[in-house]
């Protein structure tokens, strides 16, 4: 596995230096060239109010600050913030957290599917770009409902993603309600194919099927998630391939799943940026991955 100063150097030596300019009052800084994104982490603080239905609560800080010195140390200039499940609907910690960078980040919301206009659109502003709906633990969402469908409707006119996190073996029946409705999706974590199965879980299979609307994307990260490591690295590496292949680079993006809610003692930044290396292994695929794709689907182009 390169290491991370190798890594470091070959990207930025791809992709030109970086301009930054101080944000004034911030000690945190605004950047106006593209280096790599990360599309996946989260910000929180202990003693926010929790959402009634949660698996887990971290017992710390992961704070705005801490996540741009992250992205600094490892040459990363654009992140996307992902509304943690644990905070439910209330997104006012990350909206926060995004005006206080808003020209090197992106969020996804968590929403409340009778959510107004209004309410979406104040969001669109704030620069949320789509909704996550986690359903590790919950039930599928009636997509083909009156109220989802409106919703739907909604998050289309704005040109918004929906995020799935979910088991593989349930992707074919959220999939399909999702592209009638004519909504981009992302899938969370290589598609969380069972541990047991690897890629050939069918889910997988269906997701991989599912690239040829051209409208899904798939995030390579957390790949801890699918099995303890190196099992989770072992499919992830499996995966790839096929996933290029089904969807193409052009619909692969990268996230470092930083705080790695509940694996902290088995990852950190610096090893999922190495791994980074080891799913890219050419100037060209990271180039696509990193910068290019999260680009366009994040709205940072």
């Amino acid at each position: 596995m390169p290491s991370r100063r190798t890594f470091n150097t070959g990207l930025l030596a791809m992709l030109g230096s970086t301009a930054l300019a101080g944000c004034a009052g911030t000690g945190m800084r605004e950047t106006t060239r593209i280096t790599a994104i990360d599309t996946h982490a989260h910000v929180f603080e202990r003693g926010l109010p929790l959402a009634n239905a949660r698996r887990y609560a971290p017992a710390y800080d992961a704070p705005l600050s801490a996540y741009l010195a992250q992205l600094d140390a490892h040459g990363v200039s654009h992140g996307v913030l992902i509304q943690p499940s644990f905070l439910g609907t209330d997104n006012s910690y990350m909206l926060a957290a995004l005006r206080q960078a808003s020209q090197r980040l992106r969020g996804v919301a968590v929403i409340d599917p009778t959510a107004p206009d209004t309410f979406l659109t104040q969001l669109n502003a704030e620069g949320i770009v789509g909704i996550r709906l986690n359903l590790i633990g919950a039930p599928d969402p009636q997509l083909k409902s009156p109220v989802w469908q409106a919703a739907l409707g909604r998050l289309h006119a704005l040109g918004w993603h929906v995020e799935l996190h979910v088991e593989a073996r349930r992707l074919p029946a959220l999939l399909q309600p999702l592209l009638e409705a004519q909504v981009n999706v992302v899938v969370d974590h290589f598609g969380r194919p069972d541990p047991a199965l690897g890629v050939d879980d069918p889910g997988f299979a269906a997701l991989l099927a599912a690239g040829r609307t051209r409208r899904v994307w798939v995030k390579i990260s957390g790949a801890y998630r699918n099995g303890a490591n190196p099992r989770g690295e072992a499919i992830a590496q499996a995966a790839m391939p096929r996933l290029k292949d089904a969807l193409g680079l052009d619909r692969l993006v990268w996230g470092s799943d930083w705080p790695h809610t509940q694996f902290e003692s088995q990852m950190d930044y610096d090893k999922a940026w190495a791994f980074a290396s080891v799913l890219l292994p050419s100037a060209a695929d990271r180039q696509q991955v990193l910068v290019d794709t999260p680009a366009q689907l994040f709205r940072f182009a």
